[in-house]
């Protein structure tokens, strides 16, 4: 099986070089080549609804608003108005995003006479907001669109 360095140099040394002369045997060969690759990697693709529950996993993540309960609960479990005064917003925001976490079994409820105690409960999230924070930590990410002091914020807190 050809891999897809060998198809980029059969095609580099052929079509793309307007003063060599190619075979049409090789052209065609070199682009059978580089069909049969590109299939496989769309073969490794998860299909349309397994992407879209991707993508969901990514939303949920990327909304500063959750993301911040999130990481709240990454080593303990608090109580909504323990989670708005530490995120400093509303209960009632606070509630409304856990509800939809709470639906999508991110976090877990643990009731305890009136109050509810919630906490991460998906491994995997775990893992991904574990990776993320170290990424951004560690990497000089560039936000042209955020001012200079708040791009160094997240890596100050971690370093703390």
């Amino acid at each position: 099986m050809n891999t897809s360095s060998d198809v980029r140099e059969v095609i580099a040394s052929g079509p793309l070089d307007t003063h060599a002369r190619v075979e049409p045997a090789a052209a065609i060969s070199a682009a059978s080549r580089l069909a049969e690759h590109l299939e496989e990697v769309r073969g490794r693709l998860p299909g349309p609804s397994a992407m879209a529950d991707l993508a969901d996993v990514f939303s949920l993540l990327g909304d500063p608003s959750r993301l911040g309960l999130l990481i709240a609960l990454l080593e303990e479990e608090l109580c909504v108005s323990d989670l708005a005064q530490v995120t400093q917003h509303s209960e009632s925001s606070v509630s409304h995003a856990l509800k939809l976490l709470r639906a999508h079994r991110i976090v877990a409820v643990r009731r305890a006479g009136r109050r509810a105690f919630y906490r991460l409960d998906d491994p995997h999230v775990r893992l991904l907001l574990e990776l993320a924070i170290s990424h951004a930590a560690h990497s000089d990410m560039q936000h042209p669109e955020r001012e200079p002091e708040e791009s160094r914020e997240l890596g100050e807190q971690e370093a703390s």
